[in-house]
């Protein structure tokens, strides 16, 4: 007979029930159990899914101090439901390193200690019902101070903010002095070396910060023509130092900034890199003349990430046929190379089937098939429009989770058109 005491989670300032296994748990692990169900162990820890919820821009903290850039209650509420309800590891957004390496002036930062708090209240949630937290640390560089996206824009488009809104048009910064566009974008200056050392140390205090709030895994957002990202293309790139010019000089800043991180964090935190696998520019005249950032680069950068530490490289896209391909052959070179790193495959993922298939199969010792994408998946906007969609999945594919347990009479009926 159950015991009538209402066990509360240990070690958290709330009251909280304990339940048997956490939020989208297989509850019977088997040989049938989709892979997508099965535990994954990175150093220290164990997810209970392949589901992780992807880094999503809120635009959402405060422009002005004493509060800038912190994390409010809104975010509790956001990233705790999605723990709540079963994914495994929960992403907080794009967060600046720098104050001038926000997206908006209303981006989330850690480059000050009054921001630790809010994201410790945010760790407090998630581990309380059992998830593990990420975040996703960023330095926007020449796509920094614009406003966010409902904010008088059209759809697809960005437009600046001015000194009168919290923005910082003249002190946006990139390799050189090139603007992402030629409107909606400011036009940014070239970084000195100084300043880029600066900013590695900005990345490393940053994930100092993230460790003491309580999160669990680090990311390094090198991806979407962010700073990282744009000194790694020769598009973007054009410096003739030593951050400049060559594949090596190109990534010397990412390196760097990865050595920094892995040093300033545990042993025992896995660490996560954000990578565009190409900027589809291989084509365009300039990349004739200059080259660009394409597959070829991504498989040659992921190859150097294992020996510096990093445990899973994020941002293979699989939204389309071509795409799926290119996560394959990615994950297939390091495979045959006997590199030890996982890939998180990212975009437009939003059913059952899809999700399933992506890791099907990851784990086994034959794992250079083409249904071995990668070894976990991170979904985003499809958690806006259903928080729930772990439970969801998990009914779609017949296996059976763990509920939140203050939810268990609200489960799916038999039949149930969902």
């Amino acid at each position: 007979m159950p015991s009538p005491f209402n066990k509360p989670v240990p070690n958290v300032p709330f009251f909280m029930p304990t339940s048997p296994l956490p939020p989208g748990s297989a509850v019977n692990l088997g040989p049938s159990t989709p892979t997508l169900f099965t535990p994954l162990k990175i150093r220290s820890l164990t997810f209970q899914n392949r589901i992780f919820v992807a880094p999503m821009c809120q635009y959402s903290t405060s422009p002005y101090l004493p509060t800038i850039g912190a994390l409010t209650p809104y975010h509790v509420v956001t990233l705790g439901q999605y723990a709540l309800k079963g994914s495994s590891l929960v992403f907080i957004e794009a967060t600046a390193v720098t104050g001038n390496g926000r997206i908006s002036p209303n981006d989330s930062g850690l480059w000050e200690d009054r921001q630790i708090e809010g994201v410790r209240k945010v760790c407090e949630f998630v581990h309380s019902v059992g998830g593990k937290v990420g975040i996703q640390l960023a330095h926007a560089g020449r796509k920094a101070s614009t406003v966010a996206p409902w904010l008088g824009r059209e759809r697809g488009k960005s437009v600046v903010t001015g000194e009168d809104v919290g923005g910082w048009p003249g002190n946006v910064v990139a390799p050189s002095a090139i603007a992402w566009s030629k409107e909606g974008y400011n036009m940014p200056r070239e970084m000195t070396v100084v300043e880029i050392k600066e900013v590695v140390e900005a990345f490393a205090a940053a994930a100092r910060r993230a460790t003491l709030a309580g999160v669990d895994v680090i990311e390094i957002h090198g991806a979407h023509g962010y700073l990282l990202s744009s000194f790694n293309s020769p598009i973007s790139n054009q410096r003739s130092d030593s951050y400049g010019g060559s594949f090596e000089n190109r990534t010397r800043i990412c390196r760097e900034v990865i050595c920094a991180v892995r040093s300033a964090i545990p042993a025992s935190t896995p660490l996560f890199y954000r990578i565009t696998s190409t900027e589809w520019m291989e084509d365009s005249p300039i990349a004739k003349g200059r080259g660009s950032w394409d597959v070829e680069s991504s498989i040659r950068f992921a190859k150097l990430l294992p020996e510096l530490g990093v445990d899973l490289l994020d941002r293979i896209m699989p939204h389309t046929n071509y795409q799926v391909q290119i996560a394959g052959r990615i994950r297939r070179e390091l495979k045959i190379s006997g590199l030890p790193l996982l890939i998180g495959a990212v975009g437009m993922i939003t059913d059952a089937e899809q999700a399933r298939d992506i890791v099907q199969g990851c784990d086994s010792t034959d794992n250079l098939g083409p249904t071995a994408i990668a070894d976990a998946i991170l979904v985003a906007r499809q958690f806006m429009r259903e928080p729930e969609w772990v439970l969801r999945v998990a009914w779609w594919l017949g296996v059976e989770v763990q509920w939140p347990v203050q939810f268990g009479r609200g489960r799916f009926l038999k039949g149930s058109k969902i």
